[in-house]
């Protein structure tokens, strides 16, 4: 019996140990960010894209077609840009995203 709790206490103390090393690796300082381009971590949140996408094309003279195509990009890109309309190089996977005939997909 004693071999036992002494197997779960020691397996509890290096688990602890791991999940503060893995802590510690990504810094003091280290922010969860929904806007990273494209780039897959698991440490990323995911981002709302119906929520984005909404403030993102409450503006457009066609919501629907707006929302349909952000909600593509931001499914792909896990951001959205900030405003209305521009502001497309802050996330580089939405700007360079491109229809079959070769015009920007994303709003």
């Amino acid at each position: 019996m004693s071999i036992s709790k002494h197997l779960i206490i020691t397996s509890l103390f290096m688990s602890l140990l791991i999940f503060h090393h893995l802590v510690e690796a990504n810094g003091p300082n280290h922010q969860i960010s929904s806007n990273n381009g494209g780039g897959t971590s698991p440490f990323v949140a995911k981002l709302d894209c119906g929520t984005a996408c909404a403030a993102r094309c409450r503006l457009s003279s066609r919501p629907n077609l707006c929302n349909r195509a952000c909600g593509t990009c931001c499914g792909r890109c896990n951001c959205v840009p900030p405003g209305t309309s521009g502001n497309q190089e802050v996330c580089p996977c939405y700007y360079t995203m491109t229809t079959h005939g070769g015009k920007r997909k994303c709003p």
